[in-house]
């Protein structure tokens, strides 16, 4: 189980730990390289991982509701502790809410359970981009416009893959590999922009950032097991929601505070730390996960 756990979690963390090298080295400027993998790599990734399987939206339905409830659950946790300790509940409550399912939840779940995991693996990452660029910049920004979050190009990308496969038509197969291979380039590409967005970051609250850090994985793994339960889920998604519940926060939460002056040195150090001790909190997820 051991040498399954780290076979699983090396690679995402050598590209990584060579992200933050190239980044510490050379300080590159990955703006448009993060600009086309947000706005076509990724795309065309969740288009063929949805396009390329037999749709049934009634199988899809438990998991897309478990995956909200962990979203609603795990915010929920934050705002309670938020509110308990004084703190801004803009500041804690993204980071609770929002985990790094693109970055490391997609990768994870392949190594982990293979390629065919990859489409449910789609579903919550396009979930949880969905509330994120609607309800979590509303949270920091009530000013902030929902309907933009229709227009991100990984939702679009969604809609159409369950379209092309609800109308069982298909995409030419040559056409198919070359969406599938500009795909590819987008796990490896934001493992590694991961490692370079870490070393330009600086941890300013070590004890608000390690306890924010620590709360994140504990609450969604929490929440997952419940909603898992509540929702019926087949074994493979029950193990799959756990360790998206216990996925680090979103690299994304820290941009956004940055982005609208709410506390962003607090929420790096949550993101930062949350991140350094990934690869523990997954080692146990994995092992609850995958016994």
């Amino acid at each position: 189980m051991l040498m399954r756990i780290v076979s699983i979690l090396f690679p995402l963390f050598a590209i990584t730990a060579l992200g933050y090298l190239v980044g510490r080295r050379y300080r590159p400027d990955l703006a448009e390289a993060n600009r086309l993998n947000m706005e076509v790599f990724t795309p065309a990734l969740v288009f063929a991982a949805l396009a390329g399987r037999e749709v049934r939206p009634a199988d899809d339905l438990p998991l897309l509701g478990a995956t909200l409830a962990v979203l609603a659950g795990s915010g929920g946790v934050g705002w309670a502790v938020a509110r308990w300790r004084g703190i801004d509940p803009r500041t804690l409550v993204p980071p609770m809410m929002f985990c790094n399912s693109g970055n490391l939840g997609l990768p994870l779940a392949v190594l982990a359970f293979g390629p065919e995991a990859l489409a449910p693996a789609v579903v919550m990452f396009a979930v949880t981009n969905l509330v994120h660029f609607s309800f979590g910049v509303w949270l920091l920004d009530h000013r902030a416009r929902l309907v933009d979050a229709w227009r991100s190009p990984s939702v679009l990308a969604a809609f159409a893959g369950v379209a092309v496969s609800l109308s069982g038509l298909g995409v030419w197969p040559p056409l198919m590999t070359a969406i599938r291979m500009v795909g590819d380039i987008a796990v490896p590409l934001m493992l590694l922009a991961l490692g370079v967005r870490l070393a330009d970051s600086r941890i300013a609250a070590v004890g608000f950032g390690l306890a924010g850090a620590l709360l994140r994985p504990l609450a969604g793994a929490g929440v997952a097991w419940l909603a898992a339960l509540a929702f019926g889920l087949p074994e493979r998604e029950q193990a799959m929601l756990l360790i998206y519940g216990a996925l680090p926060p979103a690299v994304l939460n820290y941009m956004f505070a940055e982005r609208y002056a709410q506390e962003p040195d607090r929420v790096a150090s949550i993101v930062l730390l949350g991140n350094a001790i990934a690869p523990l909190v997954l080692s146990v997820a994995l092992a609850v996960a995958l016994r």
